[in-house]
C-alpha cells in the first residue's frame, strides 16, 4: 500500500511537460471544494430553520398543548391528570383569542393570549424573549410584540384598547413591556395578558388550554397520544410540531432536495477527476508498462489511480469543509455587509418568519456531504483504473 501511496502522490505533482493536466486538477479540486462547501453551508442553513423555527414554537407554545373544544371557566380535570404524570415538569393554563389592538392613530388584529404571568415562564421562553426575570402585567398590563410596537409606533407606558370583535367588549390596557421572539409572525401580532383581563373580556368561561413542559421533548408524541387517549372529548391534544406541521414538512423536503441539487456540483466536479485521471493514464502508460515488468500487478496500478482520485477528492473535500465553516459562522455578517453596499436586503424578515440567517451545523450533515463526495470520487476514478491495470506492459513501454 505504501508503494501505491508514493506513485500517487508524484503523479499529483506538476511538472513543466504536464502543466495543463496540473491546471485541470485543480480545476477538479477546486469544483470539489466549491461543491462541498456549498452543501455544508445549505444544510446548515436549512438545519438552522428548521431548529430555530422549533425553538420558537416551543417557546411561545411549549411541548404538547391541550385545547379545550368548549369554552371553560376551570381545567380542573386535565390539570389533575398533569399533576399525576412523571414526565410532565410544569404547566400553565391560557387564552387564545383573536381581537383589536387599538391606539389613537392605528388599529391592527392581534392575536390575544391570556396567561398567569407566575406559571407561564416555566413552560414558555416569554422571560427570555422579554429579557425580564419577572413578568409583570400588574395594573392591566399588556406585553406586545417587538413588530407589533414598530407598526402601531407604540412605546412602553402608552394605552391600549383590546376590542373582541365577538360581543364588541374593550378595555383599557397599559404597554408595560416588549417581546423579541425573533420570529416575524408572532412578533407582529401577539400581545400577553393576564387570564383575569381576558376574563373581562372574553367572559368567565374563555380558557382555550394548557400548555404542557415534559422532561424530554423528543417524548411528546407518547406523551400527546396518552394524554388524548386519557383526557378524551372535548380535548384535543397537539405537539408543538403540529402546530406549524406543513411549515416543517416543508423545509425537510427542502433540505433534501437542496441536498440532491447541490450534490450535482459534487458530481460535475468528480467527472472533470475522471477526466484528469483519464489523461493522466495516457501520460503515463509507458511508466505503467514499466511498473508492470518490474513486478507490480494490475491490481497495485488500480490501486495507484483510484488513491490518485481519492486524494484530489480528499484535497478538495479539506478546503471544501473548511471554506464551509467559515462562511456558514459568518453568515450574517456577510449578508449584513452586502445589504450595506447595495442597499437591497438579502434575508426580509417578513418573508422568511426570522430576523437573522440560522445556522446550525448538524455533525451528521457534514457526515453525509464528506461520505457523498468520496464515494462519488471513488465512483469516478474506478473506470480510469481500471483502464490503467489492463494495459499490457509490452505496449505500453512500446507507446509514444
Amino acid at each position: 500500500m505504501r508503494f501505491e501511496l508514493l506513485v500517487s502522490l508524484r503523479y499529483l505533482r506538476s511538472k513543466q511537460k504536464e502543466r495543463f493536466i496540473s491546471l485541470i486538477t485543480f480545476i477538479s479540486v477546486t469544483g470539489v471544494a466549491l461543491g462541498v462547501a456549498a452543501l455544508i453551508v445549505v444544510l446548515s442553513v436549512m438545519s438552522g430553520f428548521d431548529h430555530e423555527i422549533k425553538e420558537k414554537i416551543i417557546g411561545t407554545y411549549s411541548h404538547v398543548i391541550i385545547f379545550s373544544q368548549h369554552d371553560s371557566s376551570s381545567l380542573d380535570t386535565v390539570t389533575a391528570k398533569l399533576k399525576g404524570m412523571e414526565e410532565v415538569v410544569s404547566f400553565s393554563p391560557f387564552v387564545q383569542r383573536q381581537a383589536l389592538l387599538k391606539t389613537k392613530e392605528n388599529i391592527a388584529g392581534v392575536l390575544i393570549r391570556g396567561i398567569d404571568p407566575e406559571k407561564e415562564g416555566a413552560v414558555t421562553n416569554i422571560k427570555e424573549f422579554t429579557g425580564k426575570q419577572r413578568l409583570d402585567l400588574s395594573g392591566d398590563g399588556i406585553i406586545i410584540g417587538s413588530e407589533l410596537k414598530r407598526s402601531l409606533n407604540l412605546s412602553i407606558g402608552d394605552s391600549v384598547s383590546v376590542i373582541s370583535p365577538k360581543d364588541q367588549k374593550s378595555k383599557e390596557f397599559k404597554v408595560v413591556d416588549v417581546f423579541n421572539s425573533g420570529r416575524y409572525d408572532y412578533d407582529t401580532t401577539i400581545a400577553i395578558i393576564t387570564i383575569d383581563g381576558s376574563k373581562e373580556l372574553f367572559g368567565e368561561n374563555c380558557l382555550t388550554g394548557i400548555g404542557v413542559k415534559v422532561k424530554d421533548e423528543f417524548d411528546v408524541g407518547r406523551i400527546k397520544n396518552i394524554l388524548q387517549i386519557e383526557l378524551g372529548y372535548p380535548y384535543i391534544v397537539k405537539t408543538w410540531a403540529d402546530l406549524d406541521r406543513n411549515l416543517m414538512r416543508a423545509l425537510a423536503v427542502e433540505k433534501k432536495m437542496m441536498f440532491f441539487i447541490l450534490a450535482l456540483i459534487v458530481i460535475v466536479a468528480c467527472f472533470n477527476i475522471a477526466s484528469t485521471l483519464i489523461m493522466v493514464v495516457m501520460e503515463k502508460t509507458k511508466d505503467i508498462g514499466i511498473l508492470k515488468s518490474i513486478g507490480a500487478t494490475s491490481s497495485s496500478i488500480r490501486k495507484i489511480f483510484l488513491m490518485n482520485g481519492f486524494l484530489m477528492a480528499f484535497i478538495g473535500i479539506i478546503a471544501g469543509c473548511v471554506a464551509g465553516f467559515v462562511f456558514a459562522a459568518n453568515i450574517n455578517g456577510i449578508a449584513d455587509g452586502i445589504e450595506r453596499f447595495s442597499g437591497f436586503s438579502l434575508f426580509p424578515s417578513d418573508v422568511y418568519y426570522l430576523d437573522r440567517i440560522p445556522v446550525r451545523i448538524e455533525s451528521m450533515d457534514v457526515f453525509a456531504v464528506v461520505a457523498v463526495a468520496i464515494f462519488i470520487s471513488l465512483a469516478a476514478a474506478l473506470y480510469p483504473a481500471w483502464q490503467a491495470a489492463r494495459l499490457d506492459p509490452v505496449k505500453a513501454i512500446r507507446y509514444e
